[in-house]
């Protein structure tokens, strides 16, 4: 059995090759990847976290599952609020050939997987992209939609305006400028492209002030408690989902479809019909 570290990872999963995988994959006719599981499992200080179960196979060739845990609290003790961990089985014989630290996979995967969207759903025009979030996936995604689309822009926002620039610099390394804006929605009204990356409970992003024709990509929520757009975005918008699984218990969907505000039919395609 081989064991892969996220240093390993990182140093030889580029965004090319990701993006690539990732469109490949949603086509394979063996490919299957049934709904995950979510558990909401107590921290020991009073608090819920959650954990995450993801399976997925190859007919005949691989077999494999990632562990997800969510601890909100994490970034007080200076730890990720998302880890992971993968484990792979031979497709024919079962047995575990593979297992790998999942962290640094799971934002680029993710980030990728947003990429790929805004690469069939963007306008061709657009120019100016905005990250809304500060966490592990916010230059991952500045890194995987850049890849997709050259934009003339590109500013991210957060709650605390130190964790943006600390987004921005990461991000310089790689030689992408980024600028840090203060006023969120201002930021909003400007762009063509908005992704946010937030563990929000409450909506960040006001549908009002959405211009027309943009892509607002939803990424960080995963639960039917979270929730980073409101009802005008859900109102206004062509929807498409990354999965119609996932799509049935993420708040930003799960919460207008109990509302009323959407119905089944408005979910027009999932991720894999567009590629």
């Amino acid at each position: 059995m081989r064991f892969f570290t996220d240093a390993d990872i990182g140093a030889v999963l580029g965004w090319a090759e990701l993006i690539q995988a990732i469109e490949q994959i949603m086509v394979d006719p063996e490919a299957t990847a049934p709904a995950r599981t979510f558990h909401t499992v107590p921290d020991g200080n009073g608090n819920d976290a959650a954990f995450l179960l993801k399976p997925g196979w190859v007919a005949g060739e691989i077999i494999g599952v990632k562990a997800v845990t969510v601890f909100p609290d994490n970034g007080e003790q200076g730890l990720p609020m998302v880890q992971a961990g993968v484990l792979l089985f031979d497709g024919v014989t079962g047995s575990l050939v593979g297992a790998c630290e999942a962290n640094t996979l799971t934002t680029r995967r993710t980030a990728a997987a947003s990429a790929v969207a805004a690469k069939r759903l963007a306008r061709t025009d657009a120019s100016r992209l905005l990250v809304v979030g500060t966490g592990a996936l916010a230059p991952m995604a500045i890194q995987a939609h850049a890849h997709v689309r050259d934009y003339d822009a590109v500013q991210v926002w957060g709650r605390t305006p130190a964790k943006a620039a600390g987004v921005a610099e990461e991000v310089a390394l790689h030689g992408l400028t980024v600028d840090v804006v203060t006023d969120l929605d201002a930021a909003v009204v400007e762009a063509d492209v908005i992704s946010c990356v937030t563990g929000a409970t409450e909506p960040v992003v006001r549908g009002a002030l959405v211009k027309p024709g943009c892509h607002v990509d939803l990424i960080g929520g995963f639960s039917h408690a979270m929730r980073e757009a409101d009802d005008d975005v859900a109102r206004r918008a062509s929807v498409f989902v990354d999965t119609y699984d996932d799509a049935a218990i993420a708040g930003d969907i799960a919460q207008p479809l109990a509302a009323g505000i959407l119905t089944p039919a408005d979910l027009l395609a999932d991720l894999a019909e567009l590629v």
